[in-house]
C-alpha cells in the first residue's frame, strides 16, 4: 500500500523527534531558519544604493493573455524543473482590462530579457479552497525544493467591495498548482518572504483584509504578519505544520488606485529580526524574535524609521551591507535605511506614472544573485527593471 503523507510525517517524527508537539518541532525548525537567514558576513558599512547608477529595462512583464500590474518579484535560486537559476519570477495582479485582483499569471524572465509564462492559474480548477478565486499579489516565494508559493487576493469586479480573503497557492517547479492554503489567519495575503530551514522553510506573510472592506476607506489597524512553518518531504507537496500570527496592529485601508494599502514588504535582517514596510503609517517596522515568537507583537511592532524620505513604502529587501531597502508607493524613490533607523539619500528610480512621478508604480523588488543590483517592477510601464 502506498505511504500516505501523514504516515511519512509520523516516520519523520520518530527519527529523533518522537512525541514532540508541533510547537516544539516548530522551535527546532526555526533554529535552523535563523542560521540560514543570517548572512555569514556583511559588506562594509556604507550606502549600498549609492554604488548603483544605471537603470536597465529587462523585459515586459505582460504575457500573451494580457495580464498587467506586476507585483511580486523573486529570483530563482536554483535550476529545478522549469525554474532556472538566476531567472526572475513576476506575478501579475490585474487582467488585460486592468481589473484589479484578477491577474492569474506568473512570468519567468531571463537576465537577457527572454520572457515566458511560468504559470497561468485557473481559479475554477484549484485543488483546494481559495475564497474569491485568483488575483495574484506581491506575495511570491520559492521554497528550497522548488515549490513556488504565491498569494491571491481576488475581486470579482475590480473593486474593494468584492475583495475576498483569498489564499496561498502552491505550485510545483513546472508551474502546476498542487494545493492551496487558506482559512484564518490567512486573510488577504499581500506580501511574503520565505526562509529555508533544514527541513523545509518558514514563510512570513502580511495580511491586509482584517476589517478593511467593512471600514469603507477608513484606516483600521488590523493588518497582521503570519508565520507558516512548512516541511518538505520527498515525493510530496509541502506540508504546512504550523500557522501562527506573530504581529498585529498594522494600518490598512481600501484604496481606489491600489485596491488595498497595508503592510507590504517583509524581509529577515542580518540580526534575525523581521522588517515590515508599513505603508499606511509611512514607516519601517521591526518584529523581534520572529522565528520563536508565539505571542504576537502588538501595535505593528517597533518603529525603526518613519517619515522623511519614506512615502508609503511598499516593497522591501535587505541590502548586502544589512541596510533596509524600500520602494515608495507615493513617489518613484528607492530609500535605504540602516538597521538603526538612519535614512540615507534616496534614489529616484521611476519617473513614470504620477503625479508625482512614479506614484503607486513600485511594488516588488529583489537583489540580484551576486548582490550587485536590484530588480524591481514598474506597474506603470509593466516592466521588470534592474538598478545596477
Amino acid at each position: 500500500m502506498p505511504r500516505t503523507r501523514p504516515a511519512v510525517l509520523r516516520r519523520f517524527h520518530r527519527a529523533g523527534r518522537r512525541r514532540r508537539s508541533v510547537k516544539a518541532l516548530g522551535a527546532a525548525l526555526t533554529a535552523g531558519a535563523l542560521a540560514f537567514a543570517t548572512p555569514a558576513g556583511a559588506s562594509p558599512r556604507g550606502g549600498f544604493i549609492s554604488q548603483l547608477s544605471t537603470i536597465s529595462t529587462i523585459a515586459s512583464t505582460v504575457p500573451a493573455n494580457g495580464d498587467v500590474n506586476p507585483y511580486g518579484v523573486v529570483v530563482e535560486p536554483r535550476t529545478t524543473g522549469a525554474l532556472t537559476a538566476g531567472h526572475v519570477l513576476v506575478s501579475n495582479f490585474n487582467n488585460k482590462k486592468n481589473d484589479q485582483g484578477t491577474g492569474t499569471t506568473i512570468v519567468d524572465i531571463a537576465p537577457d530579457g527572454t520572457q515566458r509564462v511560468f504559470a497561468q492559474i485557473d481559479g475554477n480548477a484549484l485543488p483546494g479552497a481559495c475564497p474569491g478565486g485568483v488575483g495574484l499579489t506581491t506575495a511570491l516565494s520559492i521554497l528550497p525544493g522548488g515549490w513556488v508559493v504565491v498569494g491571491s487576493l481576488p475581486t470579482s469586479d475590480a473593486t474593494s467591495a468584492t475583495a475576498n480573503e483569498g489564499c496561498l497557492i502552491v505550485l510545483n517547479s513546472s508551474g502546476h498548482v498542487v494545493e492551496t492554503w487558506s482559512g484564518s489567519p490567512i486573510n488577504g495575503p499581500w506580501d511574503m518572504t520565505a526562509v529555508p530551514t533544514p527541513f523545509g522553510a518558514e514563510l512570513f506573510v502580511t495580511n491586509v483584509l482584517n476589517g478593511t472592506v467593512a471600514a469603507d476607506g477608513a484606516t483600521v489597524n488590523g493588518g497582521t504578519v503570519v508565520r507558516i512553518i512548512v516541511v518538505e518531504l520527498p515525493g510530496f507537496a509541502p506540508l504546512r505544520i504550523s500557522t501562527q500570527v506573530i504581529a498585529t496592529g498594522f494600518g490598512e485601508r481600501t484604496d481606489l488606485n491600489a485596491l488595498v494599502v497595508g503592510p507590504t514588504g517583509v524581509a529577515i535582517g542580518a540580526d534575525g529580526s523581521l522588517y515590515v514596510a508599513d505603508a499606511v503609517h509611512n514607516r519601517i517596522a521591526r518584529i523581534d524574535n520572529p522565528f520563536f515568537r508565539y505571542q504576537p507583537a502588538t501595535n505593528g511592532g517597533d518603529t525603526v524609521s518613519s517619515g522623511e524620505s519614506l512615502n508609503a513604502p511598499l516593497g522591501l529587501a535587505i541590502a548586502p551591507n544589512g541596510d533596509i531597502l524600500t520602494v515608495n508607493g507615493g513617489d518613484g524613490n528607492l530609500v535605504e535605511t540602516t538597521a538603526h533607523g538612519t535614512q540615507l539619500p534616496p534614489d529616484l528610480i521611476d519617473n513614470s506614472g504620477g503625479p508625482p512621478p512614479g506614484n503607486g508604480a513600485l511594488f516588488g523588488l529583489a537583489l540580484t544573485p551576486n548582490g550587485n543590483g536590484i530588480y524591481f517592477v514598474d506597474d506603470a510601464t509593466n516592466t521588470l527593471n534592474l538598478l545596477h
